[in-house]
């Protein structure tokens, strides 16, 4: 009987300290989640949700690959339009126009790649989105390839204005020397934007659905957050601006020049001028209507999580960046487009489709000169 009693006894204590332990298990588990959320430097991840509705890496491919095509398209025609140039007034153009596209096919080549990769990976593991050393450089070349262009397509706005406007002073500030500085300090500049969420402002994480990268907009942002948001999307807005501005200076520059000709005929708006204009007012379009959603969205999205205001609106913000990024994305495959479509040649085989014609003696072509390269001060000359 004492056996059985101390047997019992034994028996009991072990039950209650078993007890014990499963019922402060959970508290552990819990404190310890808590701890993890509130570590500093943390953000707080979500895994993948609804990756069975975007794991087709179909699109994400076709995009890349188009991107690619019509880049190298675009390049081999700068290349040669470069190569044949005997003057010098649009030299600077062609090296603007030329770093543009091959930044747009290096950001099609690196982001595309990487986020196929995530797409692939994402119907493989179903893996959390942890901001880990793919989603940083995803993040920051996304930031770097979409400011890039912005920037490019703005200064070759105001750099065309000004041979519009100010052909003299043009021709004296303007050379290849300054052009390839504006152009590294352009690339500075992006690259120093994408690299401060490495300097704790601001921090690049997984968006919805898991396949991309880009900054901190909708899930616990800080002031850093809101921050870094202001300044990309400040200064995307900016150029787009200037590039408007500038355009519309350029554009009305030449109309009343075309009016001016007809009472006297030897001032004119010249060919070449005509055609770098039409070329950066579909740049300008087309970088309106793919990056503006992107930025405002973007905006719209960390001032309302910052402020506690998202309430059940998180799944529509949430699609608004997956439709602003798709559509930043094509920035980069209509692009090359302005340059193989806007061009003297294939104009002037559009106007004989069009009009049936193939005389272009009395059309407006005509007026083309057979180079459309031809120096501003030649130009300022021929008008005096």
């Amino acid at each position: 009987m004492c056996i059985k009693a101390q047997w019992c006894s034994s028996h009991n204590l072990e039950m209650l300290d078993s007890q014990q332990l499963n019922s402060s298990a959970p508290d552990v588990d819990e404190r310890f989640s808590n701890q993890t959320q509130q570590a500093p430097g943390v953000v707080t991840v979500h895994c993948r949700e609804n990756m069975n509705t975007t794991t087709n890496p179909t699109v994400a491919g076709l995009s890349m690959t188009l991107g690619i095509i019509f880049n190298i398209i675009a390049l081999i025609i700068l290349a040669k339009a470069y190569a044949n140039l005997r003057k010098r007034s649009k030299a600077t153009f062609l090296l603007f126009a030329s770093s543009l596209v091959a930044t747009d096919l290096a950001g099609h080549g690196i982001a595309g790649a990487l986020v196929l990769r995530l797409y692939i990976s994402g119907t493989d593991g179903g893996l959390c989105n942890q901001s880990d050393a793919t989603c940083h450089f995803l993040g920051g070349s996304m930031v770097f390839f979409g400011l890039c262009p912005l920037f490019l397509g703005c200064i070759m706005a105001a750099e065309r204005c000004m041979g519009v406007t100010r052909p003299l002073l043009h021709a004296r500030m303007v050379c290849t020397v300054h052009t390839k500085l504006v152009l590294m300090m352009i690339w500075l500049l992006a690259l120093f934007v994408a690299l401060l969420p490495f300097f704790n402002l601001g921090t690049y994480t997984y968006q919805f659905p898991g396949t991309w990268c880009f900054i901190n907009v909708l899930d616990d942002t800080s002031l850093t957050d809101v921050i870094y948001v202001l300044l990309f999307s400040g200064l995307g807005l900016a150029a787009l601006a200037v590039a408007l501005v500038c355009n519309t200076i350029s554009g009305v520059t030449l109309v009343i020049a075309r009016l001016r000709k007809k009472k006297c005929p030897r001032r004119s708006a010249k060919s070449h001028d005509i055609e770098m204009v039409a070329q950066l007012v579909g740049i300008m379009i087309t970088s309106c209507i793919c990056w503006s959603p992107l930025l405002i969205f973007g905006l719209m999205s960390v001032i309302r999580s910052y402020s506690g205001s998202m309430g059940d609106d998180l799944e529509s913000y949430r699609t608004l960046m997956v439709m602003g990024v798709r559509l930043a994305s094509w920035n980069q495959i209509l692009d090359p487009w302005v340059y193989i479509l806007l061009r003297r040649a294939v104009l002037k085989k559009i106007y004989r489709i069009t009009t049936g014609r193939s005389d272009l003696n009395r059309s407006t072509f005509r007026r083309w000169e057979i180079s459309s390269f031809q120096n501003s001060m030649k130009s300022v000359i021929n008008r005096n």
